[in-house]
């Protein structure tokens, strides 16, 4: 049995970085690094933990006036499914704010631009074997975008569907959507509205803190 807390203070998720003793580049990837940290756990305890440097991420939940969720439909050769999702891209463009490229990859892979951005959800959908972080942003008031993208490789083929909220739930529930991102902004989403929290952060609430890389 693990040792109970006592604490009764608000959950949160704290830093606790432990020393790395030694790190090693693994493979240089197109877009993410692999890394060997061999970490000083205790004065006792050391061992080696291999994972991914992600560059993060940003993620968009549209919602209409009709509480219609924008969903996506995109190729994902990783797992050989076509998964509905809500529109993300990667944090890859220095200086770019993470709610600014939030608007940025909603319009490039929907057509449509926010009037409002907030933060809805935090994740870091794999901290075994990665430090992505991603945060998730509620926009309203989305209208058409006057600009055209261009969209190559699987982008090329993305459709959108405006699906209500509670069918979306659903579908989550019973298992016929299955993107990580996508499960928690929904379920976030549906959370919000049956009282969790009085309103969503603002969009340039502090982002997650991150371990170094040197």
């Amino acid at each position: 049995m693990t040792q109970p807390e006592q604490s009764a203070a608000p959950l949160r998720d704290e830093p606790a970085q432990r020393p790395v003793a030694h790190r090693e580049v693994l493979h240089e990837g197109m877009v993410w690094d692999l890394v060997r940290d061999t970490v000083d756990f205790t004065a006792d305890v050391r061992f080696d933990r291999e994972y991914v440097w992600h560059t993060g991420a940003v993620a968009v939940l549209a919602v209409d006036e009709q509480d219609r969720v924008l969903l996506i439909r995109q190729y994902r050769h990783p797992v050989g499914h076509s998964l509905w999702e809500i529109p993300a891209g990667l944090l890859d463009l220095d200086g770019e704010a993470p709610h600014v490229a939030a608007a940025r990859e909603l319009a490039e892979e929907t057509g449509y631009e926010p009037q409002q951005l907030s933060t809805l959800v935090d994740l870091r959908p794999s901290p075994g074997g990665n430090d992505e972080v991603i945060r998730v942003y509620l926009a309203t008031g989305v209208r058409a975008s006057a600009q055209e993208f261009e969209r190559t490789d699987e982008e090329a083929e993305l459709v959108s569907r405006w699906v209500p909220l509670s069918e979306a739930v659903t579908a989550v529930l019973e298992g016929r959507l299955t993107n990580a991102t996508t499960v928690s902004a929904l379920l976030a989403l549906h959370a919000l509205r049956q009282g969790a929290a009085a309103a969503p952060r603002p969009a340039d609430a502090p982002f997650m803190e991150r371990p170094g890389r040197d």
